[in-house]
């Protein structure tokens, strides 16, 4: 397993990833562009992948102009590995740095996500209008 930071270079295995997924799944997967990818690792924050084999299996993005979490996927069959959460660390040990008080993510209520998120350790704040719930890490901790 090799864990490193995204490129704009590894954006079909990146969307291979994101249109894999059971939960979460995107109404209309031509709404994520290539270029949406290059502005959130190049320009607006930073990925992370884990790759097996020089196949990505995994990513994570996060969006500092935003504060959130844009991205933490894996392909179904790695789930329940520690693979999204050691993307995780890495984003959040990276976000830690960048001066910034807090993040928040959402995703839709009663999928696994939810779980492990308040498992390792983020606050549930509520729900966005779509119903999706939405949460917040503290830096201050």
């Amino acid at each position: 397993m090799n864990f490193r930071i995204a490129t704009i270079k590894d954006y079909p295995g990146l969307h291979h990833v994101r249109t894999s997924v059971r939960e979460n799944i995107l109404s209309d997967p031509t709404r994520i562009t290539e270029d949406d990818y290059r502005e959130m690792i190049e320009e607006r924050g930073r990925g992370w992948v884990c790759e097996i084999d020089g196949k990505i299996i995994g990513f994570s993005i996060i969006d500092l102009h935003a504060q959130n979490i844009w991205a933490l996927f894996l392909l179904p069959e790695y789930e329940s590995r520690g693979i999204g959460k050691k993307l995780h660390d890495l984003m959040m040990e990276w976000a830690a740095t960048q001066n910034i008080a807090s993040v928040w993510l959402s995703t839709s209520s009663g999928t696994r996500a939810v779980g492990f998120y308040r498992k390792i350790g983020w606050t549930e704040i509520g729900f966005l209008d779509n119903g999706e719930v939405k949460f917040e890490w503290f830096f201050d901790r």
